[in-house]
């Protein structure tokens, strides 16, 4: 595991300073970059407690800095957190000049031993107000609406998602033996990502998220196999109008770059709707106490609340 860590942490370097020689400023890394997801949710407390990194002191933030620094680049990237004895799926921002936010994922499902975040965060990159939300946070539509309203102008999704069994129509696991065959049968794999397993369902949501609330977002998810399950990228950014403006396609390492413009915030009608508001009817049904239920069955087989 700590080889692993090793790996992804190489990875973004490389990767980074990728996107520095493209004229990046920023780049955003998909949940637990750092050090891998799914084999998480067969992890006990001590195991997982020896994966996880305190912040900002441990080895991969602290090479992240260097990076950050090295590249004049803004890195955003995940990992499991050790805050003395309680872990979280925790992703950061650093630049050179050190830790710039840090964000504790709210609903995290893949591990029991995992607490909740309970605050949503708001910073500042190159003067734009920027969010973090990390994947199940951004089914919750509040969460996604808090952080707008809190002044978000750019909300960064992470993700390791699609490609699982759900109750929706269409969902379910891809073949991994079909990622060692992408050379020679591209097509049967590209149907599978991009059908109801994958991309179809991505379209369902995502766009909504930015259009409704006039905001960017960044949305990152890995592409090839985390641990047993594959995959399927189309890491994107999409503007304020839910509209695309570049997308990871290739089967294998890719890189999405976006350039956002002020002007598009205002332009867009969400921008009007939230100005709009009426809470007065609807506020108390909102905020009213609620106790938060989790279906995982698809990693279970059966329903378990956290």
């Amino acid at each position: 595991m700590f080889r692993e860590t090793n790996k992804n942490t190489f990875r973004a370097s490389v990767d980074s300073q990728q996107a520095a020689e493209k004229g990046c400023k920023v780049v955003a890394f998909h949940e637990c970059s750092i050090t891998g997801y799914t084999f998480a949710s067969r992890l006990s407390r001590e195991e997982l407690h020896s994966i996880a990194e305190p912040i900002p002191d441990g080895p991969s933030i602290q090479f992240l800095l260097q990076i950050a620094k090295k590249t004049e680049m803004t890195i955003l990237a995940g990992l499991f957190e050790r805050d003395g004895e309680t872990l979280y799926n925790t992703y950061i921002c650093v630049d050179g000049s050190g830790l710039v936010a840090r964000y504790r994922k709210l609903h995290p499902f893949i591990n029991p031993h995992l607490s909740a975040g309970n605050e949503y965060v708001l910073f500042e990159i190159h003067g734009w107000k920027c969010g973090i939300l990390i994947c199940y946070d951004n089914n919750v539509i509040e969460n996604v609406r808090a952080t707008a309203l809190l002044g978000a102008e750019i909300i960064f999704m992470q993700h390791v998602t699609m490609c699982t069994p759900s109750t929706r129509p269409g969902a379910g696991f891809v073949d991994p033996q079909l990622w060692h065959r992408r050379a020679e049968d591209p097509t049967t794999l590209k149907t599978e990502f991009h059908g109801l397993k994958g991309r179809a369902w991505l379209m369902k949501w995502l766009p909504a998220r930015a259009y409704d609330n006039a905001v960017y977002c960044v949305f990152s998810n890995p592409t090839g196999t985390d641990d047993d399950q594959l995959k399927n990228g189309c890491s994107m950014t999409l503007d304020p109008f839910g509209d695309i403006l570049d997308e990871s396609t290739k089967l294998g390492e890719d890189m999405a770059v976006a350039l956002c413009a002020r002007k598009r915030l205002t332009e867009a009608g969400g921008s009007r709707y939230r100005l709009a508001r009426r809470p007065e009817p609807y506020g108390d049904v909102i905020g009213q106490a609620h106790q938060s239920q989790q279906n995982v069955a698809w990693l279970t087989g059966a329903p378990v609340k956290i």
